[in-house]
């Protein structure tokens, strides 16, 4: 639910921030504040240095679902770039955000001369297909309240760190539902 990218982080930190001359900005960004937004044109690259942010599409009914949520060493932006196409979700700070920020011209140029950077990309987007594929497959095959009881194991604080509206949006449900599937839960 909480994805991490460690390697990309100290990857970042330890090598690239000495030789950037600049071409890498730190920012910080207030609980709820919109960073990306979607279907807007991405122009910068973010990696988050600390903090959460929820990344979620709005569909046309106003529901909004979260795709995941990005800690320490996540990316975003990295697939916009790439494919040069504006912004498929929206992508806001939970709690207070910091990140790196790369414009997307010093990205690509990272890409084509830093095996290294390039690997580590390749890795996150491949990990992130990865993480999707499965969280889908279990949601389909599992039911409600045994995805509820997957995501507290995994995170024990998940309801004092993201909001009940939120892990809903996640799940596909509304805050009702989970209110239940707790619930059941907490009597068993």
């Amino acid at each position: 639910m909480i994805r991490k990218n460690a390697n990309l982080l100290h990857y970042i930190t330890k090598h690239l921030l000495q030789h950037s001359e600049g071409t890498i900005e730190s920012c910080q960004y207030a609980p709820r504040t919109v960073v990306l937004g979607q279907k807007k044109r991405v122009s910068s690259v973010f990696i988050i240095k600390s903090g959460l942010a929820k990344c979620y599409l709005t569909e046309d009914n106003g529901v909004e679902f979260i795709q995941e949520f990005f800690g320490e060493g996540e990316i975003f932006g990295e697939l916009e770039a790439i494919n040069e196409k504006l912004s498929f979700c929206c992508i806001e700070a939970v709690n207070t955000l910091e990140v790196y920020k790369i414009e997307t011209t010093y990205f690509k140029e990272l890409l084509e001369t830093d095996t290294t950077f390039n690997s580590l990309i390749l890795k996150a987007l491949a990990n992130k297909l990865n993480y999707t594929a499965v969280r889908h497959a279990y949601n389909q095959s599992h039911t409600l309240e045994d995805n509820v009881k997957r995501l507290m194991e995994h995170y024990p604080n998940l309801i004092q760190e993201i909001a009940k509206q939120d892990i809903a949006n996640y799940l596909g449900i509304n805050v009702r539902s989970l209110h239940r599937v707790l619930k059941t839960i907490a009597q068993d």
